[in-house]
Order: C-alpha cells, then structure tokens, then sequence
C-alpha cells in the first residue's frame, strides 16, 4: 500500500483519516447547530416555516463562510441535506392531516431512520469481516481491498468499526421509542421533539466524544506496520547489497 509521506502505521494513518472525516468542533457544531434552532423557533413562535427557514438561514450562513475562507463544506452541506429530507417528512405529515406538533416531530424522523440503516449496515461490514474503516483506509493508500490482506489491519479496523457505530446504534434505541410514543399521542408531540433533540444534540456529543475517546486509545500506539511484515521482509532482502 502507497501511504501518505510521513505515515508508517495503519493508527497513524486512521488518525489522520478520522480527523478529516469528523471535521472537529467546527464540523460538529455545523451539522447539529441547524436542528437547535429549528426547535428552539418552532418551540418559541410555533410557526413551522419560521423554524424551517431559520435552521436554513442558519446553515446558509455556515455555507457562506466556507465559500468565502475556501475551505471544505461537506459538513454544512450536510446539514443542507438533512434539512431538505426534513422538510419532505414535514409536507408527508402535512399531506397525511397531521397537526403542526406531528409535522415538527415528523422533521427528526429521517435523522432516526438514517442512523438505524447506518448502524445495520455498518455492523454487517464487520460481521462479514470486511469493516468499513478500512474502506477508509484503502481510499488514501491507493489501494480499496489491498488492507484486507493483512490480519492485524482487520483486527483492528473491526474493532475501530464496532466503535465508531455505538453512539448511532444508541441514539436510535433511545430516539426510536420517543419518537413512537409522540407520533402515537402517548405523549405530547412537542415533548417528544425537546426530548428527541436533548438525546440527539446533548447526550449524542458525549457519546460521540466517549466513542472517538476509546478509538483515540486503540490508535495510541502506533503498533500495526502498514506494510504487511512478508512485504518489509521481501523489501530488505532486495535492499541488501549483492
């Protein structure tokens, strides 16, 4: 595998990949800040467009500011994305002859039901021994399924795998139920939507930090050569001098 200059471990080189892909604070607070503000309008002023208009006014401006520094905007877009099939579910619940309160429930379905296919999906990769992150890995050595040869590589790529999966595969066992009992009437609609945000935005960040926090420990110590050992051993011998 062609790594990057500099990169020697398969931990180094997930490090980098993971720093990239999180996109860090800025990264994190573009993606969650948008569906923050559209509970907070559509709790103060409960005018659904208001709070949908504010949540993409909010991320335009996140978009904006990337545009303008030239950096990447993959996270606000995403954001943009979220926001889009948000809107399709409210005009669904809408159509449907749901109340104002089930279309702003309605607004945090997809965000539920894309976590639960990102969880089965992602934990059949590893199930398969085939895990996702070293998918993630192959993108940057040049290579796609060339890491798949080297036992360790898998070994670790899996367990960095179940890892990164936990806090969704826990936000939807925890949002799900919520969201069934204020679509149901059980409990209060608007209820349902603080509770769903509180588990999404508050607790989803400590889940997300615990779960980096275990991967940044199993990548602490750059133990896994990238270069499986047969190739270092085959590359040496040709080095050495007739």
């Amino acid at each position: 595998m062609n790594a990057p200059i500099g990169i020697d471990t398969v931990e180094a080189l997930v490090r980098k990949q993971l720093a990239s892909a999180l996109g860090g604070r800025r990264g994190m607070a573009e993606a969650a800040i948008p569906g923050v503000a559209f509970t907070a309008v559509w709790l103060s002023t409960k005018e659904l467009q208001w709070a949908l208009v504010g949540s993409l006014v909010i991320a335009g401006l996140a978009l904006v500011a990337r545009v303008v520094q030239r950096s990447s905007t993959q996270y606000v877009l995403n954001a943009v994305f979220g926001i889009g099939i948000g809107w399709v579910f409210v005009r669904w619940a809408q159509s449907s002859g749901g109340s104002e309160s089930d279309q702003a429930l309605a607004f945090f379905l997809p965000g539920i039901l894309i976590s639960l296919g990102y969880t089965v999906v992602i934990g059949l990769t590893c199930l398969i021994g085939w895990p996702m992150l070293g998918f993630m890995l192959g993108s940057v050595t040049g290579d796609p399924t060339a890491w798949h040869d080297d036992p360790q590589v898998v070994r670790l790529c899996s367990r960095l795998t179940w890892v990164m999966l936990l806090p969704g595969a826990i936000g939807v066992l925890l949002q799900g139920p919520v969201w069934l009992l204020g679509h149901s009437g059980r409990i209060d609609a608007d209820q349902a939507v603080v509770l769903i945000l509180i588990l999404r935005t508050g607790l989803g960040w400590v889940l997300r930090i615990g779960s980096w926090s275990v991967m940044i420990w199993l990548l602490a110590r750059n133990a896994t050569p990238l270069t499986p050992s047969a190739e270092v051993e085959a590359a040496s011998t040709d080095a050495e001098p007739a």
